[in-house]
């Protein structure tokens, strides 16, 4: 009896193991960002030292994902693409989570000095993602973002 138990036990864990894994946004797990049902898959870059890297010398980034800039205040935060190899989409967002500022396909920086880009108004948060993700996901200036992931989101406060 107590085996019956046991495989039943084992069987229930597994079926709610895959009704997590087939009920997510986009199959995306992890820490992610969404604007409506558009969810990105993205990496945190919460300290100093992590936004000055950025995605800096990386060669690709996969579709859907990309990289959370977390400030520790909101201001007019600037960034530049130096020695950073790809396009992206830059998505300023304020602490009430609304995008006030959008820069798209910016290309890697071909002269020195590099030219920066940033909003007029205030952000907390910068999403970096590949050059054409914003329109295709249909991204707008005063559209909210949705963070999805319990693991950081005392950090977005």
């Amino acid at each position: 009896m107590a085996k019956k138990k046991y495989l039943f036990f084992i069987f229930l864990l597994v079926f709610l193991f895959f009704i997590v894994m087939f009920s997510k946004k986009n199959n995306i797990v992890g820490d992610k960002v969404c604007f409506n049902d558009y969810c990105f898959l993205v990496e945190i870059a919460d300290d100093s030292s992590e936004r000055s890297k950025g995605l800096m010398e990386r060669e690709n980034l996969d579709l859907d994902k990309g990289m959370l800039f977390i400030f520790d205040r909101e201001s007019k935060h600037y960034f530049w693409m130096k020695n950073t190899l790809i396009p992206l989409d830059m998505i300023w967002i304020n602490s009430d989570k609304e995008v006030v500022h959008i820069e798209r396909n910016v290309q890697p920086c071909q002269a020195d000095p590099c030219p920066s880009y940033g909003p007029d108004k205030e952000a907390k948060y910068v999403l970096e993602i590949n050059a054409g993700q914003s329109a295709q996901a249909n991204i707008q200036i005063n559209d909210k973002l949705s963070f999805d992931n319990i693991s950081w989101d005392a950090k977005i406060r």
